[in-house]
C-alpha cells in the first residue's frame, strides 16, 4: 500500500502488562505477579471497544510490555497465553501489530530471549505500508542495553538506515515509528531516567529521525501520557491499558493520519467503548474521500 488513498486511522495501545497491578499494589514487582484477572478484564474491554468502532481502524498496535513476567520467570507463559486468548477476539479485519518491551525480552536482552519473543509475537523489528504511509516497528531494548547481543543492535541499525533511505525515495506521506521506550518524556534534552532513552543514544536517534522526515514516534513504557517534540518530530507517550502509575485512565489512543498531519487523542476504555470516536476526528476521516 505505497500509494496515498485518503485519510485513515489506527489504534495504539501500550502495556497491557498482565501481572503488574497486583505486584505493584504489593510492592513486589519481582515475583508478586501471580494474579492478573484485573488486566484480563481491561484487555477484554479494550478489544470490545475497538471492535465496535465504525469505520474500522486500519490496525491495532500494542507498544510493548505485553505481560509483566520477565523472560524465564514463573508466570510468563500463562500470562502470554491469557493475553493471546483475549486478543483472539479482535475483529478479524483489524490486524494486530506487536512491539517488544523490556518485560517481553528482558532489560538486557539476549539472542535467546529475542528469538523466544519472535516465535510468540512476530519479528522484533519490521516495517509496513498502509495507504501511502510508512511504519517502522523498532526494538528499543537494543538501544538501552545490547551488551549481550551487540550484533543484533548493529543489524537493527543497518536495517533502519536502509529502510529510511528507501522511504525517502518512495515519497511516502508520513513515516511513523513505534517503539516501547520513549526517546524522551517531555523535553529532548531531559536527564536520563528509567523511562527514557539515554542521552548518548537519544540525540543520535532523534537527529536520524529528524533528517529522515519522520512525523511521529509512538511509545508506551511510562504508564502515563506524556510527550513533546524535537525539530518537528513529535514524541507521543501513551498510558497503559493495564496498570496506571499516574493519574491517567486505562485507555487507548486514536491516531488519525491525513495528508498533511498526524492527529491523535487518548480515550479512556470506557469512553471509547460507550461513545466511540468524537465527531471532529471522524470528520477528518471523511474529508478527502
Amino acid at each position: 500500500e505505497c500509494q496515498w488513498k485518503g485519510p485513515f486511522y489506527f489504534i495504539q495501545g501500550a502495556d497491557p502488562q498482565f501481572g503488574l497491578m497486583k505486584s505493584w499494589a504489593h510492592g513486589d514487582t519481582e515475583n508478586g505477579d501471580d494474579e492478573w484477572g484485573e488486566e484480563i478484564k481491561l484487555a477484554e474491554q479494550a478489544v470490545q471497544a475497538i471492535n465496535k468502532l465504525n469505520p474500522k481502524p486500519k490496525f491495532f498496535v500494542l507498544c510493548g510490555d505485553l505481560v509483566h513476567g520477565m523472560p524465564g520467570t514463573r508466570w510468563k507463559k500463562n500470562q502470554e497465553q491469557d493475553l493471546k486468548d483475549v486478543l483472539k477476539n479482535t475483529d478479524q479485519d483489524i490486524p494486530l501489530v506487536f512491539v517488544s518491551g523490556n518485560h517481553d525480552i528482558g532489560n538486557t536482552p539476549t539472542r535467546e530471549t529475542i528469538d523466544d519473543y519472535c516465535k510468540n509475537w512476530g519479528d522484533d523489528y519490521f516495517s509496513f505500508w498502509v495507504g501511502g504511509v510508512f511504519f517502522l516497528v523498532l526494538n528499543s531494548q537494543l538501544y538501552c542495553d545490547s551488551s549481550k547481543c551487540p550484533e543484533l543492535r548493529q543489524a537493527q541499525d543497518a536495517w533502519l538506515d536502509e529502510q529510511l533511505a528507501a522511504a525517502v525515495n518512495q515519497k511516502c506521506k508520513h513515516i511513523i515509528v513505534f517503539q516501547h521506550i520513549p526517546l524522551f518524556l517531555s523535553k529532548p534534552d531531559e536527564d536520563n531516567d528509567y523511562f527514557n532513552l539515554d542521552k548518548s543514544v537519544r540525540q543520535e536517534i532523534m537527529e536520524k529521525f529528524h533528517k529522515a522526515g519522520i512525523s511521529a514516534v509512538f511509545s508506551g513504557h511510562y504508564h502515563r501520557n506524556a510527550g513533546g517534540s524535537y525539530k518537528g518530530l513529535e514524541m507521543v507517550v501513551s498510558s497503559a491499558i493495564g496498570c496506571q502509575l499516574g493519574q491517567d485512565t486505562h485507555g487507548l489512543r486514536v491516531v488519525v493520519v491525513t495528508e498533511e498531519k498526524v492527529v491523535h487523542r487518548y480515550y479512556s476504555l470506557t469512553e471509547l467503548g460507550s461513545q466511540g470516536i468524537e465527531k471532529e476526528l471522524l470528520d477528518m476521516l471523511a474529508k478527502q474521500k
